[in-house]
């Protein structure tokens, strides 16, 4: 095969659209507009592919062969050279990511993901209790210095006194930190039910958990246990502790209680964990009236919410309630977002696959939910309720 065919001067008065082959692969690809640019053309697992080389502006004949023969090598190697250097960029953008600056990364995920908050308060103390609390200390940082150990150093100073604001600035900075780390991917958008049940605000629910954790009924333990796990009532009241597994932290609800008919796997925050403990076993039901020992009936939590909230929102508006935190305020993925609501997904192999894989991402979705539903008052326990 002939090579070094083309010269400086074919180069330059070469008119287009062609394409005129220097041999061994290199091409100059001319527009019909007259812009050139250097191709290498090669064949790799079965299927030819086209790398370009760069402008001819910028890459003189000389060089696009020493370009041209580099890619060869690789090719000798058993090395795809589109793939490597795709690699080496990724390599390279990896590295400009974990140079970034904490205060550089907090600027960046606010422009990307405000406009997806619908509520005007939340982006306003989102990023103001990032910079009271966390750009002195953070801010000129680099993301990938930022440990748990330096997380927590920064909050310290008001982990006893501010207990909830501590918590959800270290939510923040964990959030922004991961995001930086993922590749800093778009914000999901869950897709939302038209007709929503009546709902408690997201900004409200940490109140109305703390009057919810002082009353001391098991119908109140119930309704609180239904926000944690966003589930649905049926599933709740027909809770038994042979679906517990205490030591995994699992919830697992047998296919013919729920609304698809398939099992499903709730992994348990520490918070509704401590709910289960706090609660005296009477029979198989985990939610037993301590009156007649009888499962509590379906208006149970529906008359403590009423009790508390007057008639406008009801027990499956928490769903819709969790729905908005995870969509507007979190970065977990849409799917898994889903998973933890049981919805059904599409493709069933996909399915099966992603409801085991799902479960780690799920563990982590519901503890930062609970997180987020924790009373505001500090020192608050779960009561332990006892048979009369």
């Amino acid at each position: 095969m002939r090579h070094n065919v083309l010269t400086t001067r074919t180069v330059e008065e070469a008119k287009g659209p062609a394409r005129l082959c220097d041999g061994m692969g290199l091409y100059l690809q001319i527009s019909r507009y007259g812009s050139k640019a250097w191709v290498f053309r090669y064949d790799f697992a079965g299927r030819t592919r086209e790398m370009g080389l760069g402008s001819v502006h910028t890459v003189p004949l000389k060089l696009a062969r020493e370009l041209a023969r580099e890619q060869r090598e690789h090719l000798l190697r058993g090395d795809d050279p589109i793939e490597l250097r795709a690699a080496k960029i990724d390599k390279a953008r990896a590295l400009s990511s974990e140079r970034i600056t904490f205060k550089e990364a907090v600027e960046e995920f606010f422009a990307v993901h405000a406009p997806t908050w619908k509520n005007a308060k939340h982006r306003q103390q989102w990023l103001t209790t990032i910079k009271d609390y966390a750009y002195r200390t953070l801010g000129s940082r680099p993301v990938s210095a930022i440990t748990g150990a330096v997380i927590t150093e920064t909050l310290a100073p008001i982990w006893m006194t501010k207990t909830v604001t501590a918590r959800r600035v270290k939510g923040r900075i964990e959030r922004v930190c991961q995001w930086v780390k993922d590749g800093k991917p778009l914000p999901q958008q869950v897709t939302k039910n038209v007709n929503h049940h009546a709902a408690v605000a997201v900004d409200e629910l940490p109140a109305f958990m703390a009057e919810l954790r002082e009353r001391k009924s098991v119908a109140a333990r119930a309704l609180e246990f239904l926000i944690l796990t966003a589930a649905r009532t049926g599933e709740v009241l027909g809770a038994r502790w042979d679906e517990i597994d205490l030591k995994e932290a699992t919830w697992t609800i047998p296919g013919e209680r729920m609304k698809r008919g398939r099992q499903h796997i709730v992994p348990l925050s520490e918070y509704a964990m401590a709910i289960l403990k706090s609660l005296p076993r009477q029979g198989d039901h985990i939610f037993v009236s301590t009156r007649d020992g009888q499962p509590i009936g379906h208006t149970a939590m529906r008359d403590v919410l009423r009790d508390m909230r007057g008639h406008g929102d009801t027990v499956h508006g928490f769903r819709s309630s969790f729905t908005d935190w995870a969509g507007d305020r979190t970065n977990h993925p849409h799917e898994v977002i889903e998973f933890a609501l049981a919805h059904g997904i599409p493709d069933a192999t996909k399915a099966a696959y992603r409801r085991y894989t799902a479960l780690a991402k799920r563990r982590a979705l519901m503890e930062s939910w609970a997180q987020f539903c924790e009373p505001p008052a500090t020192g608050a326990t779960v009561t332990t309720l006892r048979r009369a």
